[in-house]
């Protein structure tokens, strides 16, 4: 494995640091701190610096991709009982029935095809992750997730038509906008909607994140270094 991953030594120095950042900025808002939930993004880790992070204490991890969380997680989830895993990055219908039997939470539902087929999914498999829905609070046309306008009716839709657990929404804000009134804006959204769960903040502003209520931060890099490509 290249060595632009961080030693794993630093590891739990590393953590602990984003830990302590995590409620540093819960007190500066009046937040309790174990309100925000870290989870540990792991895409191109590979399993054996994953274990450094277990071994620290880490118990919740995020994969982008299901492919690649296959390779890795099913060894990884038999060792440690109690490790929670979130898939972060988009869904695609043909990876639904790894991702149910894989994920403890998927964050990124995103359409009504994509609904239709997780709750065919779960039924067939009798098991039910938590699920978020993902808003493009940026209205970006490239970028996936539901309008902020549309996520009342998509909820709706999710709950009444296919009975899914919806306990949380999910945002990237665009990467040359202020996150701030993105993460505002899911947090009012929540507000209105009633849901109790934000997944909002990556490594670069998880502590502003933190600040507008995010009960979910994904930090990647600064747990692991540098992203990787797997070979």
């Amino acid at each position: 494995m290249s060595d632009e991953h961080h030693s794993a030594t630093e590891i739990p120095a590393r953590l602990r640091l984003v830990i302590e950042e995590i409620a540093l900025a819960a007190e500066g808002a009046d937040r309790d701190p174990d309100e925000t939930k870290l989870i540990a993004v792991s895409k191109t880790v590979p399993a054996a610096v994953i274990e450094e992070a277990i071994e620290s204490g880490q118990r919740l991890f995020g994969e982008n991709r299901v492919q690649e969380a296959l390779g890795k997680w099913p060894a990884l989830k038999e060792l440690h009982a109690d490790i929670e895993l979130h898939l972060i990055g988009p869904l695609q219908s043909n990876k639904v029935r790894e991702a149910v039997a894989l994920f403890d939470v998927i964050e990124t539902l995103d359409r009504p095809k994509l609904a239709r087929a997780l709750a065919e999914e779960m039924e067939r498999q009798g098991t039910r992750p938590r699920l978020f829905v993902q808003v493009n609070t940026g209205e970006e046309p490239q970028k996936a997730g539901i309008a902020p306008e549309e996520t009342a009716s998509f909820i709706a839709l999710c709950r009444d038509t296919f009975d899914l657990n919806i306990v949380g929404l999910m945002c990237i804000p665009p990467f040359d906008e202020e996150p701030a009134m993105h993460f505002a804006l899911l947090a009012k959204l929540a507000d209105e909607l009633g849901i109790e769960e934000l997944s909002m903040g990556m490594s670069g502003d998880f502590a502003k994140a933190v600040a507008f209520g995010a009960t979910y931060v994904r930090v990647g890099s600064a747990i692991f270094g540098k992203r990787v490509l797997l070979d």
